[in-house]
């Protein structure tokens, strides 16, 4: 029997990697298959995943894939901008040489990978390195925040934006710009210039605010510079 810690992180990885439809329905009882253990141990696990919003519960209905909704990409896109521009900022105040050091090597690893994607196309095992490497890309720009409580808010929303924009992930739609976008974070962070690091970040996402310009996106386009 596999220990819950492992139900759990394999569950958020099935669901943010596109092998559930968006509305599926969830059931234990074919699920605990998978991992040889009690259907109680995948409800479990299934109830603190929809306290992070990348399930959704009701009493009479059990557990579901999130429909997707413009609305719900462009919230989540819009507050993954806002908290890693905060906390890539603080980083760049706070991270020494040895924080640029983790971060280039971050890059370098990810860079490695996207390259592969890039000649190779997707493949199931890609797509594992590459969510693996793109997220501790990610939170090593924000590794130097000081704020603990920042980095959890923003490994919450990481995930949801992960699961919302799978489609274009495994398409390899934004594969080019990602390549060209994750440099020109590395370099801005190396830089130490914040108004460009917001600006990179702001690039780097604004496609997914799908509903177009509104107050929000305009108030992230000035943070931006």
């Amino acid at each position: 029997m596999r220990e819950e810690i492992d139900v759990f992180h394999d569950l958020r990885r099935r669901l943010c990697s596109g092998e559930f439809a968006y509305g599926t329905k969830l059931r234990a009882e074919a699920l605990r298959k998978d991992y040889d253990c009690a259907a109680s141990t995948v409800r479990e696990n299934l109830l603190r995943l929809s306290e992070l919003g990348l399930v959704d519960f009701q009493e009479q209905r059990g557990f579901r894939m999130p429909e997707y909704a413009p609305e719900r990409q462009h919230d989540i896109t819009a507050t993954r901008i806002m908290l890693e521009s905060e906390a890539a900022c603080r980083a760049m105040r706070q991270g020494g040489v040895e924080w640029e050091a983790q971060l280039s090597a971050a890059h370098h690893k990810l860079s490695h990978i996207e390259s592969r994607m890039s000649a190779r196309g997707m493949t199931e095992e890609l797509l594992r390195l590459w969510s693996a490497a793109e997220l501790e890309f990610h939170q090593t720009l924000l590794s130097a925040c000081g704020s603990p409580l920042l980095m959890e808010l923003h490994l919450i929303v990481y995930y949801r934006y992960r699961q919302v924009n799978i489609e274009a992930d495994r398409a390899l739609t934004d594969l080019a710009e990602n390549i060209e976008e994750h440099k020109n974070i590395l370099d801005a962070a190396l830089t130490g210039d914040e108004d460009l690091m917001r600006r990179r970040i702001y690039e780097h996402f604004k496609r997914h605010l799908v509903l177009g310009e509104s107050a929000q996106t305009t108030t992230l386009v000035s943070l931006a510079g």
